[in-house]
């Protein structure tokens, strides 16, 4: 048996390790086009913060892949599979905006092949995104890179108000630079939150010297060779050395799309991680699974749900029937002691969903949460998030909460309070089982 995964990031070393708890001996192959895998993509906000150090961003020692025999292809892109032949051809012109050449081609045979390509930044289709001083903030090169120029910035212009345009603000500042948001819809976080905590995030990130301008978006960016400003739709310009990129990212389907591998938004999965292709899987953020609180297929590119999905694919691959539920959309983050997380669908755009809803602006505390037919679809809570868990499990386990829904947002609602109701709509329930799942959120 020869296993080939393409990718090395979580869902790629989940499978590994899955894989190697059934199967010492096989060959694994993982192929990836970063010379530097096994971080954490989370953290490097963190890193160029300077919050944290560099030790911490790895999280798997460099020993990963000889304990684990595996042959890793560092530094090389998987540019095509032949799915008749089972084989990947791969380059070792890696890196954005490089083409391969035929010339040094290969191609890595497969008895089993995991596809878990990740995702890309959205980049700006617009004049001068080439210059010097443009970045997108998704690896640790770019992390690397940004950190080298910083000695000659002033002045920063974030492109995007969303997780990763926001996580990159928040770093530059600590790093003492001037920094300005530029968000093209009417709100922060507008893909997460809604409008109500959006204010509140964004009073406190302002109040901490971070500039946001929302409804307006970059037209070009300005200079010669280097960046020195942004140009904006509105007529105004804004000066700056240093042009982030924050607009999210894009699931890479194009090496499976072009293959014959069904795709939408995603590459399409079974409940077993399987693409159309007999042993041909995918996971992580490049994987379409199932959406719990959609009850649809869908992405969540999330760190959790990425390793999750690389566990049972590997597991699979090694011969196992284990299935997967499916994940939450899920994000959690803090900006200057303001914590926020939010779960599931948090701004519904249909009348079949009830929202209850409880604030109190003195404390800066927003909770809500999305119900539809008395079963939780999704929650926002800011500044008061201990029972996140809670609700994150009531969401997974499907329980009807229609006779607590009146205090489900009170701070001493908790576990104690929705045991009878578990009880009562989950037949075989297990307390031991249902504390554990809490305490995995």
């Amino acid at each position: 048996m020869q296993y080939v995964i393409i990718g090395s990031s979580a869902a790629g070393i989940s499978a590994v390790e899955a894989i190697r708890t059934k199967d010492k001996d096989s060959k694994i192959i993982v192929i990836s086009d970063e010379k530097n895998p096994l971080y954490s993509r989370c953290l490097i906000s963190y890193l160029l913060a300077g919050t944290i150090d560099e030790k911490k961003i790895w999280y798997r020692k460099d020993s990963f892949f000889k304990n684990n025999k595996v042959e890793p292809l560092l530094g090389v892109k998987a540019i095509g599979i032949d799915i008749k032949k089972k084989e990947v051809a791969v380059s070792n012109f890696a890196g954005e905006g490089l083409k391969p050449s035929p010339a040094n081609k290969e191609n890595v045979k497969f008895d089993r092949l995991l596809i878990a390509t990740g995702a890309s930044p959205k980049l700006e289709n617009i004049p001068g995104v080439d210059k010097k001083g443009v970045f997108p903030l998704r690896t640790i090169e770019h992390m690397t890179e940004i950190q080298a120029m910083l000695d000659k910035v002033k002045s920063v212009a974030v492109l995007g108000g969303g997780l990763i345009g926001l996580r990159a603000a928040y770093a530059l500042k600590n790093r003492g630079k001037d920094v300005s948001v530029f968000v093209k819809s009417g709100s922060i976080l507008s893909q997460i939150v809604d409008k109500d905590a959006a204010i509140l995030m964004q009073k406190r990130i302002e109040e901490k010297g971070i500039k946001i301008f929302t409804g307006v978006a970059a037209k070009e960016i300005t200079g010669d060779k280097s960046v020195k400003g942004v140009a904006l739709d509105n007529g105004s310009k804004h000066a700056c050395e240093l042009v982030i990129i924050g607009k999210g990212v894009s699931p890479n389907i194009e090496i499976a799309r072009d293959s014959g591998i069904k795709t939408n938004r995603g590459i399409l999965t079974s409940d077993f991680l399987k693409t159309n292709i007999e042993d041909i899987f995918s996971a992580g953020d490049v994987a379409e699974t199932n959406d719990i609180a959609l009850g649809e297929s869908s992405i969540n590119a999330i760190w959790p749900a990425a390793c999750e999905q690389g566990r049972i694919a590997g597991l699979n691959m090694a011969g196992e029937k284990e299935t997967y539920e499916g994940s939450l959309a899920m994000n959690s983050i803090e900006f200057f002691g303001l914590p926020v997380i939010s779960v599931g669908i948090t701004r519904p755009k249909s009348a079949v969903y009830e929202e209850i809803v409880k604030k109190d602006a003195a404390r800066n505390i927003y909770k809500k949460v999305v119900l539809k037919d008395g079963i939780i679809a999704g929650a926002i809570f800011v500044n008061s998030i201990e029972n996140i868990g809670v609700i994150g499990a009531l969401i997974k386990n499907k329980v009807d909460i229609t006779g607590v829904k009146d205090i489900i947002l009170e701070d001493y609602f908790d576990y104690g309070k929705i045991i009878p109701l578990i009880k009562k709509s989950k037949k075989g329930f297990r307390e031991q089982e249902f504390k554990e799942t809490i305490l995995t959120l």
